[in-house]
């Protein structure tokens, strides 16, 4: 019995527990849900690119902005 406790506290035990989870997740979903999905990951990674392009350009004008 005490063999038992030792496992349901270890690692692998939360390892295999989310094993288990990961692989009963699986869910059919609806063609929109999925359209709907990929549209907001694509409007994620543009908005992202223009944060970026946003802080680099103003990085580069503190940089001009010292160098004169």
């Amino acid at each position: 019995m005490n063999k038992v406790f030792r496992f349901v506290r270890s690692p692998r035990a939360a390892l295999a527990s989310l094993a288990l989870a990961a692989g009963s997740a699986n869910a059919a979903l609806d063609a929109s849900i999925t359209s709907a999905i990929e549209t907001a990951k694509t409007d994620a990674g543009t908005l992202g690119a223009a944060v970026l392009v946003a802080i680099v350009i103003i990085f580069a004008i503190k940089l001009l902005r010292r160098a004169l």
